[in-house]
Order: C-alpha cells, then sequence, then structure tokens
C-alpha cells in the first residue's frame, strides 16, 4: 500500500498539501501543531503504523503550513479549522479518528462540534492557548506591540522565530472551548508530558474537567517534553491508538 500525495483547492486558490493510505475500517487523521507540518516524527511515525495495520491515514498541511499554499501570517484558528473540514469532507468517508497534536488538539475539538468523529486523541492538546498559553503570559509592552503593529516575532526552542499575529488573537477569542462545559460525545484520550514546556500538564487536566461525556481519559508523562516524539512515546501513541480503531474499543 503506497501513500498517495497530492493538492486540494480549498476553493479560493490556495491548494493544501496532502498525504494519503488507502485502508479498511475506520480511518485515522493527523491533525498538526502550530508552526508545524505533515512530516514529523509523530506524522510519520502513524503513516508507519497505519500502513503496517491496513489502517486508512490522512495527513495535511495548513495553510501557511508546510508544503500548502498561502501565508502563514494570514492564518488563523477558523481559518486552519476550515482546512481541515475541508480537507476530511474530500477525502475520507465515514467518522475517522482525529490524532490532534497541540493545536491539532483544539482543531479537533472544534471538528468534533461540527461533524461525527469516531474518537479523539490528543497529544499535548492546546485548546484555548491563543488566550491562555501566549496573550495570558505577554507582559504589557508586548501585547500593545501586537495592538499596535498587528504582529510580534515571537522566539522558539525548535527553530526561528515565528509571528502572533493580531488577527490569531482575535480570532481565538471567537473559537475558545473552555469556558464552560464542552459537550463532548466521542472518547477522548490525552497523552500530556509533565516537563511540557509550552503546554503546561494542568492544561491536560482541565480539558478533561470540561467535557461533559464520560469517557475521557488522561496518560501523564512524568518526563515527557511537547513534542512527545521519544521511541517511548510513540509506541504509547500506537497503544493508545489501537482500542479507538477497535469496535469493542478495548
Amino acid at each position: 500500500m503506497r501513500e498517495e500525495a497530492g493538492t486540494l483547492d480549498r476553493g479560493d486558490g490556495v491548494r493544501l498539501a496532502w498525504r494519503r493510505l488507502r485502508g479498511r475500517g475506520p480511518g485515522v487523521v493527523f491533525l498538526g501543531g502550530f508552526n508545524s507540518d505533515m512530516t514529523g516524527t509523530k506524522a510519520e511515525f502513524l503513516a508507519g503504523w497505519c500502513e503496517a495495520r491496513g489502517t486508512p491515514f490522512l495527513r495535511f498541511d495548513y495553510s501557511g503550513h508546510g508544503a500548502s499554499g498561502g501565508r502563514f501570517e494570514e492564518g488563523t484558528i477558523g481559518r486552519w479549522t476550515e482546512d481541515a473540514a475541508t480537507v476530511l469532507a474530500a477525502l475520507t468517508e465515514g467518522p475517522q479518528v482525529l490524532v490532534g497534536s497541540s493545536m491539532g488538539g483544539w482543531i479537533a475539538l472544534l471538528l468534533a462540534r461540527r461533524m461525527p468523529v469516531r474518537a479523539l486523541l490528543g497529544i499535548a492538546p492546546a485548546p484555548d492557548f491563543t488566550e491562555d498559553l501566549i496573550w495570558a503570559r505577554l507582559p504589557p509592552e508586548q501585547r500593545a506591540a501586537i495592538e499596535r503593529e498587528g504582529v510580534w516575532m515571537r522566539p522558539s526552542a525548535y527553530g526561528p522565530p515565528y509571528p502572533i499575529t493580531r488577527a490569531l488573537i482575535e480570532d481565538g477569542r471567537r473559537h475558545l472551548l473552555l469556558r464552560g462545559p464542552l459537550a463532548l460525545a466521542a472518547p477522548l484520550r490525552i497523552l500530556q508530558g509533565q516537563e511540557d514546556p509550552d503546554v503546561p500538564w494542568q492544561h491536560a487536566l482541565r480539558l478533561a474537567a470540561a467535557v461533559t461525556g464520560g469517557d475521557v481519559r488522561v496518560h501523564l508523562i512524568k518526563d515527557g517534553d511537547h513534542r512527545l516524539s521519544r521511541p517511548e512515546d510513540l509506541a504509547l501513541l500506537g497503544e493508545t491508538l489501537a482500542p479507538l480503531l477497535r469496535e469493542d474499543g478495548r
């Protein structure tokens, strides 16, 4: 089984890059993180994991990310959620297991509010991160710079600085999920490192507490970082994902 690759026009001339494995049974969709792409360690692991099992698998790049068109600075949570919805509608059949990494966990939750999903698996999921993990942590002078200039270049431990725009912050406020109960019918699994400098482990517990559904499990990895890309982290990812694809859920 070979992975197909292509691009999809989202409707305005911006083309979204994707890769897909065909297979049998419920499928897996990987939703990447902020300023990440579909060629990262977790996405590559899932591609091999699904290929070995004959499981359908889809990964893609949001606009402004990786191989997709568009400008990163023009992206927002709402825009990238629409990108994801467009790709899922065109390239999947039936409810999928959504595996969301960091920002992808937020987007997975937003998708689950508007379409049937089989299950969600969040890897350091970061709903509301624009407000609670970026804006709330900024000193007044950096907030003022964003409001005045429309952008601030945020230093990154993973590469060069990247832009945080006023549009990203303001649009994020329209998609906040943790301000009250969060209705979720699908099972939710969360893998969270306790040494994560970007998404505190308490954020995962806050998400779990907000969900009104009963099928929620949080796995804390005491020495885990934000990426959770070590061999033992990837093994745990596979072990957590497998039951979500089985009919009995065990």
